[in-house]
């Protein structure tokens, strides 16, 4: 398998968190989709990153497709609980950490653009969808160990590779103020191989 993916990307940062969590060996090939030349348009008619290219060529995209295939090509370290209930809790939670990251990242092209192009109220927009996003995942986190109870799953991923996105490109953004047991959490899940391995650049 070949995953194309630009290691400064969140959502491959989860995947790549979810293969070396489950064991399963795969090729990197680096790709930036802003980049010219790039191969990631060849592979997904999205023009994201990432794209998982399977042996048989078959092309799997986005991250949570990659994510729930990935988890079921091996029995090794669930990250996708069996259970009805919990399944849809533990993807609820994936869902609010890409969303989060949907916000983070619109925030930041915006920010980006020339100061008289800018939106300003498209930006406090963004924020505004960041500071809701952590706050739930603050007030459901509550007191427990991980985010989905006492089992490791994606949802700690997903919730993990958000929360480190936004130290990577808006350490401006003082959430930890607001949510130290997500600090927590984060601190936990940074010492994991899995994350110290996939740390942006």
């Amino acid at each position: 398998m070949k995953l194309l993916a630009s290691k400064n990307s969140p959502f491959a940062r989860k995947v790549r968190v979810a293969f070396a969590e489950k064991k399963i060996e795969y090729t990197l090939v680096e790709q930036d989709p802003w980049e010219p030349g790039n191969i990631v348009s060849d592979h997904s008619p999205l023009g994201k990153v990432p794209v998982l290219v399977l042996e048989d060529g078959t092309t799997l995209f986005d991250s949570r497709v990659i994510v729930e295939y990935i988890d079921l090509v091996s029995p090794v370290s669930r990250l996708i609980p069996e259970p009805t209930r919990q399944r849809i809790l533990v993807k609820r939670w994936e869902a609010l950490g890409d969303g989060l990251l949907d916000a983070a990242i619109g925030a930041r092209m915006e920010a980006r653009r020339p100061k008289r192009q800018q939106n300003p109220a498209n930006i406090e927009r963004q924020l505004g969808r960041m500071r809701a996003a952590v706050e739930t995942m603050a007030r459901d986190l509550g007191d427990r160990t991980w985010c989905n109870g006492e089992a490791y799953s994606l949802a700690d991923i997903a919730t993990g590779v958000a929360l480190a996105y936004l130290d990577f490109r808006h350490p401006e953004f003082a959430w930890r103020d607001s949510a130290p047991n997500l600090a927590r959490l984060l601190q936990k899940l940074s010492q994991r191989p899995s994350f110290e391995n996939t740390q942006p650049e």
